[in-house]
């Protein structure tokens, strides 16, 4: 499939290796949410509203009673200035799930305006609905749906930044309960609603290898064989490869119909226009059309992170471990609170006795 930078078609990829891409982004998302958990894991209890109290209370033994564990050690930070901090952290974190969703979102936007899409939802259950007034249209209503929810959970999110600002310690502002709960609740109806957008897609490889060879997103490799294999420079390569694909479009050429005869004509003005030295176009035919076939870049990619098979392989196997260890990690925090509570239902029901 086509990969886009700038909004236009730009090199061939996998659709497994830009999901992995994808994957990379929100296990970034996870990492930050942890690491504000452990921020937020810290019990303000017995601190009261400003500095504490006369009465003796015990502030570790209340944060194991309720599964925290550590303290806010500053009684003037619990209530003032960290519950005003963590609402603008959790919605910069909100914001940037937000962020990875709505790009997904758009990239299959990007080519569903085509008379002929290769990433399609498919129709029912509220996938898609016809419009109504042109009869011929479904529109992607789950993109559109999600794209919405993310864009919510953005404002939400920044709307935690801008309620905090320039209010001095001591103002209920930014500490409201239902706001703050709401930025979270945008973030989770975006991922759910990208769950779904990601089990309705439908996936056609003959039509997106079709657009990918009625367009040029494979010349780059054109201007890298020349350089890896033949000692060209790469801005010599690169503008032989600009100057083919200028005629090919000017002449309504596709890649696989190019003439080997016009490509040498062509290699053998810019080594002239570009004043290098060099003689005919060093690439064989066949060298030239492997050049051009996105399968085949995909399949002869070198470097770590690629799209090629073992690569792919390697970080979907890493991805399911990192997967595994953060469900590890909410069963482990989900169980150190329920034991805490349990032990302070329990301590309770032996002093009503």
């Amino acid at each position: 499939m086509p990969n886009y930078t700038n909004g236009v078609a730009a090199q061939p990829n996998s659709y497994a290796h830009m999901l992995l891409g994808h994957i990379a982004g929100l296990e970034r998302d996870a990492e930050r949410l942890r690491r504000a958990y452990a921020r937020l894991d810290r019990s303000p209890m017995g601190t009261t509203v400003l500095n504490g109290t006369s009465w003796p209370l015990n502030r570790e033994r209340m944060a194991r009673y309720l599964g925290f564990p550590a303290l806010v050690d500053n009684a003037y930070d619990a209530a003032q200035i960290t519950a005003a901090e963590m609402p603008v952290e959790i919605g910069a974190v909100a914001g940037s799930i937000a962020i990875h969703a709505g790009a997904f979102v758009e990239d299959v936007m990007t080519q569903y305006a085509q008379p002929r899409p290769w990433i399609l939802l498919r129709e029912g259950d509220g996938n898609t609905y016809v419009s109504s007034a042109m009869p011929q249209k479904r529109n992607p209503g789950l993109l559109n749906d999600t794209r919405a929810e993310a864009s919510r959970a953005v404002s939400l999110g920044i709307g935690r930044l801008i309620q905090a600002h320039n209010i001095p310690p001591g103002m209920s502002d930014p500490k409201a309960v239902r706001d703050n709960t709401a930025v979270v609740a945008a973030a989770l109806r975006t991922l759910a609603s990208w769950e779904r957008v990601l089990n309705a897609v439908v996936i056609s490889p003959e039509r997106a290898l079709e657009e990918l060879n009625s367009d040029w997103t494979a010349s780059q490799e054109v201007a890298d064989v020349l350089m890896r294999k033949y000692r060209l420079p790469f801005r010599v390569g690169h503008h032989f490869a600009s100057e083919v694909v200028d005629h090919a479009k000017a002449h309504d050429i596709r890649p696989s119909d190019f003439p080997y005869a016009e490509a040498q004509r062509i290699y053998a003005h810019t080594l002239q226009e570009m004043k290098v030295e060099g003689g005919a176009l060093p690439m064989s035919e066949a060298e030239f059309r492997a050049a051009l076939d996105p399968v085949a870049i995909i399949r002869d990619r070198a470097t770590s992170g690629g799209p090629q098979p073992a690569e792919l392989t390697r970080m979907l196997e890493a991805a399911k471990s990192s997967l595994a260890a953060q469900e590890g990690w909410i069963v482990e925090r989900r169980g150190a609170i329920d034991a805490a509570l349990s032990a302070l239902d329990k301590d309770f029901a032996a002093l009503m006795k």
